[in-house]
Order: structure tokens, then C-alpha cells, then sequence
């Protein structure tokens, strides 16, 4: 396998150059056009991203999800507050985000402290999705272990129905998070893997709220 994965390429490129120069005092503005660069390149669900969290032993996880908004107070992402990523959010209010778009040759890291919305926005982010996903939330089973393929599609089939017959059904499990960054760094890939790294620190120390930082490849 070791030879395998030798022989597969990476950062093949041609990728575009990263003027940090050019870079705004604040990383929003860079990220969001990153975001839109990958969406014009018709990369397939540019605003996938991984959470990363850590469990009550201090283990490691993390899984991919989707952004599901963006604004001066960070990046936003929802769940069930019964699935294991809101145990773990809640029992430590931080976490990590990471963006990769491939073809660009292009990742931004952020980390920061995690809060979750109001009730409202909870409520009107639930309602806003497809009739199958509220009603797999509703089930309330994400990541219990399944011993029985039926319990599941019967399971899934009664929260359906409740969701057609009251399309206002709330549920008050649901729960949008918002990443507040304090540190975000932009990563441009280079075919000589002279990448370019631009870290946004979070401080009081400017007008801007932020350093800005070149870091080595």
C-alpha cells in the first residue's frame, strides 16, 4: 500500500498565487472569497467542512458537515443536541473547523469558542430543512448502535408522517452552533511545496481585532 500511495499525486496544480499583501485586515472578507472561488470552480459542496472536537477523554473526533452561514460572528453548523459532536461541543465550548477545495490547492483552518443560537434561529433552521432530515432529527437516534435495519425505516416513516401532517413541528433538540474564531488561518498550496500561510489572530491590541501573520510552509 505504501508504494500505492507513493505513486498517487498531490498538489499537482497549477494553482493560483496568494498575495498576502493584498489580504484584508479581517479574515471574513478573505474567506468568503476563498468560499465563492470555490463555488464559481464548480467544486462539488464547497462549504463541506470538517468538525473537529474532543470527547470526555480527551480523544480526538471529527466528521464533515456542512456551513450553513457565515457573518462578523463566525461560522455556523447544526445538530441534534443528542448526537455525540453537541455532547462534546457543550462539554467544552470549543472546536475546529477545516475547509479543503482540492482543485484550488487551497485549506483555512479556524478555531474558536462555540455558542449556541437562540431558540428562534434553532427553530427557524429546522423548519428550512427537507422533510427527510427534519424527520430524521426528530428520531433522535444519530449514532446509537442499530441492531434492527426495520426499527429504522419504521422509525423513520412515523416522523415523516408527523412532519406532512404538521409541517410547523418544532423540535426543540435542534441546535445551530456558531464558531466565534480566534485564530483563522488561509493555506495556499504551491507545487514545490512552498505554501503560503497567512494567520489572522484575534486581539485586542488593534483596530482591526486582528494580527495578521506569514507563517513557514
Amino acid at each position: 500500500m505504501q508504494q500505492v500511495l507513493r505513486g498517487l499525486k498531490s498538489l499537482a496544480g497549477p494553482f493560483q498565487s496568494f498575495v498576502i499583501a493584498a489580504a484584508p485586515e479581517q479574515p471574513l472578507p478573505l474567506f468568503q472569497e476563498w468560499l465563492q472561488a470555490a463555488i464559481d470552480a464548480g467544486i462539488a459542496e464547497a462549504h463541506a467542512m470538517t468538525l473537529s472536537t474532543v470527547d470526555e477523554q480527551g480523544m480526538p473526533d471529527a466528521r464533515v458537515l456542512i456551513l450553513k452561514n457565515l457573518d462578523e460572528q463566525g461560522w455556523y453548523f447544526a445538530t441534534t443536541r443528542r448526537s455525540p459532536k453537541s455532547k462534546q461541543v457543550e462539554a467544552t465550548h470549543k472546536a475546529a473547523l477545516t475547509f479543503y477545495w482540492q482543485p484550488l490547492g487551497r485549506q483555512v483552518r479556524i478555531r474558536g469558542e462555540v455558542i449556541a443560537a437562540s431558540a428562534q434561529v434553532c427553530q427557524s433552521d429546522f423548519q428550512e430543512r427537507p422533510v427527510g432530515s427534519r424527520a430524521g432529527a426528530l428520531l433522535g437516534r444519530q449514532s446509537d448502535v442499530l441492531l434492527n435495519e426495520q426499527e429504522l425505516i419504521n422509525g423513520l416513516a412515523q416522523q415523516r408522517q408527523r412532519v406532512e401532517h404538521d409541517p410547523t413541528l418544532a423540535n426543540p433538540d435542534w441546535v445551530v452552533y456558531r464558531v466565534e474564531a480566534h485564530e483563522v488561518e488561509f493555506w495556499q498550496g504551491d507545487t514545490e511545496r512552498n505554501h503560503v500561510r497567512l494567520r489572522y489572530r484575534r486581539t485586542e491590541s488593534t483596530n482591526t481585532g486582528w494580527i495578521k501573520e506569514r507563517l513557514w510552509p
